[in-house]
C-alpha cells in the first residue's frame, strides 16, 4: 500500500492510466469526462456477503458486518468501460445507496459532505466474462480503494478497466525510452 499512497506503484503504466488508476478523482466521473456521454451503472447483483472470499481486497474484514456486496457494469453510451464491486456494512448501504443504478460518487456527494479516497492496490486481472463484455482479450488494469467519511470507512470499491479506454487515454502501458 505505501507505494501506491507515494505514487510508485504503477511505474510501467503511462502518465493518463496512472491518474486513471492512482488518483483520487472519480473514475465514473473520468469516464463521462473522456467520452463526452453520460454514464450508465447497469446493476448486476445487490446481495448479502457471506464473507470468506480470499480474492476480496483484504480491507474489506475492516468493514462492519452484516455487509453487502454490488456488482455494475459501467458504460458510456454502447460502451462498456468498466465493471465494478463494492462491500458495504448492509445499514451504510440502505442509508447511502438510496438510488442503486447512480454511480456511487453521485450517492456520497449528494449531501456535499467531505469524502476521503484511500487507493489501496493496483492489479491486473484476467477473466473470460469480462473477455466477453470488453470485447478485447485481457489482462485488465484493476484498482481497489476505500472510501472514508469522518475517519470512518464506508466501503471498499473494487474497478476494472476496459481497455478500451486506450482510445482516450493511449496506450496502457508506459513507454521506456533509452538514452543512447
Amino acid at each position: 500500500m505505501a507505494e501506491v499512497l507515494e505514487a510508485s506503484a504503477g511505474d510501467q503504466l503511462s502518465g493518463p492510466w496512472k491518474l486513471l488508476l492512482l488518483g483520487d478523482g472519480s473514475p465514473t466521473r473520468h469516464l463521462q469526462l473522456l467520452t463526452g456521454l453520460p454514464l450508465e451503472v447497469e446493476l448486476i447483483a445487490m446481495a448479502p456477503d457471506p464473507g470468506g472470499d480470499p480474492l476480496c481486497p483484504r480491507e474489506v474484514q475492516e468493514l462492519e458486518q452484516p455487509l453487502l456486496r454490488r456488482q455494475v457494469w459501467l458504460a458510456c453510451g454502447a460502451l462498456t468501460l468498466g465493471w465494478a464491486e463494492s462491500w458495504w456494512n448492509r445499514h451504510e448501504a440502505e442509508a447511502q445507496l438510496r438510488r442503486r443504478e447512480q454511480p456511487i460518487w453521485r450517492s456520497l456527494t449528494e449531501g456535499r459532505t467531505e469524502l476521503f479516497r484511500e487507493v489501496d492496490g493496483l492489479a491486473q486481472v484476467q477473466a473470460p466474462w469480462l473477455e466477453q463484455r470488453f470485447g478485447r482479450p485481457g489482462p485488465f488494469w484493476s484498482r481497489h480503494y476505500r472510501f472514508f467519511r469522518q475517519g470512518r470507512e464506508l466501503t471498499v470499491i473494487r474497478e476494472v478497466f476496459s481497455p478500451l479506454l486506450e482510445t482516450w487515454l493511449g496506450p496502457a502501458e508506459a513507454h521506456r525510452h533509452n538514452n543512447s
